[in-house]
């Protein structure tokens, strides 16, 4: 029934005269997961290929910055895109919200989930594991930069600091691996790692809800495509899988 609904949706959003495209995306890590149904999809019925590659938001902002990365679509947040459209490195008026994902704590499946209710009961849990890891906030990556506001928040930064342990990857394959007792980072990437499990969201006003948005690169070789692809990205079809992830619709 998806595959019909995608094939559908995409036969009207990629209408036109038959033509193949390679369509150059520079995407925050966080999409990894809903990516790898989406993009199979697209490609087929569209007959475009998408080259997409994963890079933390902050990371991915500072390389099209740089003329490092000069992406046909470039997916990060809400900010950095308007940002980089202020730069002129984005196409004025092309942005489109994707989705909303908040950050969670993740431990190893099949090990005691701690109660995380509340941000009392949040610092007890940091303060008791004996690591924690992070998406590392020097590589620019909102889930680090946010989470490191909540430690400061609490006032355990510097508890935390010796049993931190720091990535620029998924956070959940340290916590598979058992690296990590507990895991931070957006509930979507946690969840697209097999061997982990949420313990919760981050309470009340610890919680910090991130919105990725899509925007068409100012350089790109192939306009048309590249909004044909983010029109798909906010399709009903795509919304369906982007909220199976645990995400909200952007």
């Amino acid at each position: 029934m998806r595959g019909r609904f995608l094939a559908a949706a995409l036969l009207v959003l990629v209408a036109g005269p038959a033509r193949a495209a390679e369509i150059a995306v520079l995407s925050s890590t966080a999409l990894i997961g809903i990516m790898k149904t989406l993009v199979p999809d697209f490609e087929r019925e569209s007959g475009d290929k998408i080259a997409i590659t994963f890079v933390a938001s902050g990371a991915a902002k500072k390389q099209i910055e740089a003329g490092a990365a000069a992406p046909d679509v470039a997916i990060v947040t809400d900010a950095q895109i308007a940002d980089l459209v202020r730069e002129g490195k984005i196409a004025a008026g092309s942005g489109a919200n994707i989705a909303r994902l908040g950050m969670g704590v993740a431990v190893k499946a099949g090990a005691p989930k701690p109660d995380i209710s509340t941000p009392e009961k949040l610092k007890a849990a940091l303060l008791a594991a004996r690591t924690v890891a992070y998406t590392d906030p020097a590589g620019g990556g909102a889930s680090g930069i946010i989470f490191t506001k909540v430690l400061e928040r609490l006032g355990i930064a510097d508890a935390i600091k010796p049993k931190a342990r720091l990535t620029t990857g998924p956070v959940g394959q340290l916590v598979a691996s058992g690296e990590g007792e507990l895991g931070v980072q957006q509930i979507p990437e946690l969840k697209a790692v097999p061997g982990v499990e949420i313990a919760g969201p981050l309470p009340g006003d610890l919680q910090t809800v991130t919105v990725l948005t899509a925007g068409v690169g100012a350089g790109s070789k192939d306009p048309g495509a590249a909004r044909a692809f983010i029109r798909f990205l906010t399709s009903p079809a795509a919304v369906t899988v982007i909220t199976a992830t645990g995400m909200d619709k952007g």
